[in-house]
């Protein structure tokens, strides 16, 4: 892959990568293809047991579509083009193990929709966040009027598109966007006021904010990698099935859903996470 990285680690964590940062990760149809890709031979692989979904570099997870190609299509184009991306982010939202979103910058139309794709948002405190279609043109294409709408709910997810606003990580957070954002306020070293601090704490506080970026990005992905851990230390069964009952929540009335939640439940008592776990929780408790 020429766009798309994937590292396995030995922990059952896959990160996937989208390495475009010289145009800030912009997709374009061999990002597509190759992201779409990557998630299938994630699903099939038995030793993944979450996947990570990043940007290369500290400036930007995704920026949305590649314009220089999308101002260019016509109708049937574009057409054939938001349904190829709904196809790989549907991918991302059905596989059956949790997909974790480490926002490291900028997340904007299209890369907005792919972390909203995911199962779980994690940004960086530089993150900056938003559904910017309407500024040329077009209304969000790829799935950000649907699943902003059913995170947020109608009046947010309308504030954002209509305006266009690129929110903070905090923001991001406030209204529920994000589940967690990470910063690097106890590591860095302040400026001081004091001229008679002397030349050399300078050096070394230049020094430490020209590493910050590295350094809150690395923050970020070991955050990532610590919560996919609570994760993967969990029966793989039970949290493949919560992810399904709670995405056909979203679509079924409640009493359909109750159904299937008593339904997918007593089915676990069949599989053998269910009887080797409780086994053990039953020998811990008696010691």
């Amino acid at each position: 892959m020429n766009y798309i990285q994937i590292e396995r680690r030995p922990d059952d964590i896959a990160i996937i990568t989208i390495n475009r940062p010289e145009v800030l990760n912009a997709i374009n149809v061999d990002v597509i293809a190759e992201l779409s890709s990557a998630i299938d031979i994630v699903s099939v692989d038995d030793n993944v047991k979450v996947v990570v979904i990043t940007g290369k570099g500290e400036k930007s997870f995704c920026a949305g579509a590649d314009i220089r190609y999308v101002a260019n299509i016509d109708p049937i184009g574009a057409e054939r083009y938001a349904s190829s991306v709904h196809t790989m982010l549907n991918k991302i939202e059905d596989l059956e193990k949790p997909v974790i979103a480490a926002i490291n910058g900028y997340a904007l139309g299209g890369g907005c929709e792919i972390a909203l794709a995911c199962d779980i948002r994690v940004a960086s405190a530089n993150a900056k966040i938003g559904q910017t279609e309407v500024k040329i043109g077009i209304p969000p294409g790829w799935g950000g009027t649907q699943r902003m709408f059913r995170i947020l709910g109608p009046a947010k997810a309308k504030e954002l598109i209509f305006t266009a606003e690129m929110i903070t990580a905090d923001e991001a957070l406030k209204i529920g966007l994000v589940n967690k954002v990470v910063s690097l306020d106890d590591v860095l070293i302040k400026p001081s006021s004091e001229e008679a601090e002397g030349r050399f704490e300078k050096i070394s506080t230049r020094r430490e904010e020209e590493d910050a970026p590295k350094l809150l990005n690395k923050k970020l992905m070991d955050q990532c990698i610590i919560l996919g851990g609570e994760i993967t230390k969990n029966s793989y069964n039970a949290v493949k099935v919560s992810k399904m009952l709670i995405n056909k929540a979203m679509d079924a009335d409640l009493e359909t859903g109750l159904r299937l939640e008593i339904n997918s439940w007593a089915l676990c008592f069949a599989h053998e996470d269910r009887q080797v776990m409780m086994s053990a929780f039953l020998n811990r408790s008696k010691r």
